[in-house]
């Protein structure tokens, strides 16, 4: 029994006890990983961190999921996966636990808070089961049918099916209006599939019987167009886009922008329907408009009043004047955009911020000064916020269009990447800037940098092509405001900002421009360039926290509002300006440069990235011997580089950051450096080092020579070559005989591993 492995234990003994209790083979999921392991950026390269993982999954009719068994050997104590367990079903929203050595069974009950012991022969059935989870969420048989009701699954799109947190959404969003719950707000991060989870609920509700007919509303035809050619094409014949004063009564989808059935004044299209005549209204982006109480949007909303109403957003508003929660109530499930990172379902990024002289120091006409245009210049200091909405200062916009070809220069010519400009006529001369930087290419592809605004129709047809990740052109879109929400972008490598932003919401939904992973094209992060301090936003403390209702309310007091202010933002008296200034011949230089990164928290890291790296590393090993005794006695010391570096330690640009190479010294001085303060050793030395010592010669000449050679490996190449055996099919070894047979020179191969471990040990002893 000693040797029972994990595997060994679950065949023989955990699987057959579920099977037993009843349980189909369909409703035991086995190896279940959620998570895809959170993208980790070293240098210009990705790693990905460890996915979460289940033993067991066990559904009602293949889709319900109503516990996790997580398994242990069969020599550990039964509870010794309990706590994973139940971390994992926390997590998962799945209200049975259980923990299985082989000889019995742990259950936690989430339902209840109770925890048991059971054996091996007394495993709860799915009926069992089944009626505790409808008893605990006070549901009863009849109000099931939608809850059970199977997902859509497309067999063109094989690896397509709800992801963990798209499952609780939806068995959510169902469960309570199955329990007559009518108004629901999901909070779902920018790219983790807002919309398809939506469909989903739709598809569940319609083909169970639930509910008949289904009103989506959103506020930009964009919105509209790419929810019924994606998420929602297969319901196509049943489905029509609101388009004409006139409306059909005969569909059952209906897709419509807010202002097309609220009509000009006076005429309000919706209510050719009856109020009771939409089942369910899915209010998509509901942190504008309709979060307003008197939005025009909110009379379709009111009219329908009978109906289901559910809002989606990734932003949800709380203001004094604008509160979703008011109107739909807290939200049942929100998934952040700091756990889409961690899961490895969002695109992590580097932050750039650069600094420009003018911006921060302003610029101030000298007096009876005119611009281009020969208007005289109002003779007062223009700031940050000015710049490009009163003022144009065109060597400000030429030094950032430098700025960014410089960037797609080091990093790919034809990576995407969206300039947020502050208005269209900015977005127009952005555009002229970035084409005079990028002639080369605009000679033969004058598409190359498109301007895409609501004004520019040639720039609105080419949305498609710049979105396509098989289209290379458009490639650089500069915009204003229509490219801030809606624009599925899955390859876009730049974000851009140069244009103020106050509004939290605006620059979430900016930033999830870029939040998509498409490995297939080389898309795992994402870089944001920050002209205008807009990236500060992601040090306030709502930026990926529950919102919070800041509606005065007289019976309980008011409460303050929070202030969104910009801190470094030099604050004068307003200036009334009815004109646009331009001026040229001012000398701008770019003052400053830093790159920023995101930390285990999900912020960016504001300190050093030596100090943070060394933080990380010690709270890792407390002490240098703690490190040096974890490196020399692991079989593969990548395993514990990769731990760190998922940790938060940032090898390869501490590496860069030093000036020096992996030619002068290796990862394990690297750390011994940032972390103990110790002076980093060459291979080479640590090489002489050991060589200088009586070790060697303990071994058999034929021992030695092997020992030597494996010296000279590691030498030149590091200590990868020494861990791996597959080293000794290569010279000078291959002439020393095979494998096997130069691990009996030294008694075995058992025997040749641990001279291995002590020639690492003599490499890393500290010097």
């Amino acid at each position: 029994m000693k040797k029972l492995s994990e595997e060994d234990t679950k065949y023989r003994y955990i699987t057959s006890a579920i099977e037993k209790s009843g349980w189909l083979k369909n409703d035991i999921r086995m190896e279940y990983y959620f998570t895809d392991g959170k993208v980790i950026v070293q240098g210009n390269q990705t790693m990905r961190g460890q996915a979460k993982k289940v033993d067991y999954i066990l559904h009602k009719d293949g889709h319900i999921q109503l516990a996790i068994v997580e398994a242990k050997r069969y020599t550990e104590t039964i509870d010794a996966g309990l706590q994973q367990a139940m971390n994992y079903a926390q997590i998962l929203k799945i209200p049975f636990a259980y923990s299985s050595n082989g000889k019995g069974f742990i259950e936690h009950d989430f339902l209840t808070g109770e925890e048991r012991e059971l054996s091996l022969d007394n495993f709860p059935s799915q009926a069992e089961l089944w009626q505790r989870y409808l008893k605990g969420n006070a549901l009863k048989d009849y109000q099931t049918n939608a809850i059970l009701y199977p997902d859509y699954y497309d067999p063109f799109e094989k690896d397509r099916r709800p992801r963990y947190y798209q499952r609780i959404a939806i068995d959510k969003t169902v469960e309570a209006i199955a329990k007559g719950q009518n108004r629901i707000l999901l909070v779902i991060a920018t790219g983790t599939g807002k919309t398809y989870t939506a469909f989903q609920i739709v598809w569940k509700l319609m083909k169970s019987k639930t509910v008949g007919r289904v009103l989506y509303l959103a506020d930009r035809n964009i919105l509209i167009d790419q929810t019924m050619q994606q998420d929602f094409k297969s319901l196509l014949k049943v489905m029509c886009k609101v388009g004409h004063k006139t409306l059909d009564s005969s569909y059952e989808i209906y897709m419509s922008l807010y202002h097309q059935l609220a009509g000009d004044e006076g005429e309000e299209p919706f209510r050719q329907f009856k109020p009771e005549f939409f089942d369910l209204i899915i209010v998509d982006e509901c942190h504008r408009g309709s979060a307003k109480e008197d939005s025009e949007w909110r009379r379709i909303l009111d009219y329908f009043q009978s109906s289901i109403h559910i809002g989606l957003t990734a932003t949800p508003k709380e203001t004094k004047e604008i509160s979703n929660q008011t109107y739909f109530g807290e939200p049942i499930y929100t998934y952040s955009l700091r756990q889409g990172i961690e899961d490895g379902f969002l695109a992590p990024y580097k932050v750039i911020r650069i600094n420009i002289d003018k911006d921060l120091e302003g610029w101030r006409p000298t007096p009876g000064m005119t611009d281009i245009n020969g208007e005289l210049i109002p003779d007062e200091l223009f700031t940050q916020p000015d710049f490009d909405k009163i003022l144009v200062i065109e060597e400000r916009t030429k030094i950032i269009a430098k700025k960014i070809t410089q960037w797609l220069r080091e990093n790919g010519r034809y990576n995407k990447t969206i300039v947020f400009c502050v208005d269209i006529e900015h977005a127009e001369r952005m555009r002229r800037a970035l084409i005079n930087e990028n002639q080369d290419i605009v000679k033969d592809h004058p598409n190359y940098i498109m301007k895409i605004t609501g004004d520019d129709a040639a720039g609105k047809k080419s949305l498609d092509h710049f979105k396509a990740p098989d289209e290379k052109y458009p490639t650089i879109a500069t915009t204003s405001e229509l490219m801030t929400t809606g624009v599925n972008c899955k390859t876009c490598k730049l974000i851009v900002i140069d244009k103020v932003v106050n509004s939290l919401i605006t620059f979430k939904q900016i930033i999830g421009r870029g939040t998509r992973i498409f490995s297939d094209y080389g898309k795992e992060y994402f870089t944001i360039m920050d002209f205008r301090n807009a990236t500060r936003q992601f040090a306030d403390p709502d930026f990926d926290g529950e919102p919070i209702i800041i509606i005065n309310d007289e019976t309980k007091g008011n409460s303050k509002p929070k202030s969104h202010k910009p801190k470094d933002t030099p604050v004068k008296p307003p200036v009334e300006h009815r004109y646009k200034y331009y001026v040229n011949g001012v000398e701008v230089n770019i003052v400053n440069e830093r790159v920023q990164f995101i930390g285990n928290d999900g912020k960016l890291i504001t300190e050093s990235l030596t100090d943070y790296s060394r933080k990380n590393i010690i709270n890792k090993y407390a002490t240098m011997n703690n490190f040096i005794n974890a490196w020399t006695t692991t079989d593969k010391t990548n395993a514990i580089i990769n731990e760190l570096i998922d940790q938060g330690v940032f090898i390869d640009e501490l590496r860069e950051m030093s000036g020096k190479t992996k030619d002068d010294f290796d990862d394990f001085d690297l750390i011994l450096h940032i972390a103990y303060d110790q002076k980093p050793l060459t291979r080479k030395e640590r090489a002489n080092n050991v060589k200088k010592r009586d070790y060697l010669h303990k071994y058999s000449e034929a021992c030695q020579k092997v020992l030597y050679a494996l010296l000279e490996k590691y030498q030149d190449s590091g200590i990868d070559e020494l861990e791996n055996i597959q080293v000794l099919k290569n010279e000078p070894f291959k002439s020393m005989g095979s494998p096997i047979n130069i691990a009996n020179l030294f008694g075995g191969k058992n025997n040749y591993f641990e001279a291995i471990r002590e020639l690492k040990r003599l490499i890393y002893k500290a010097a």
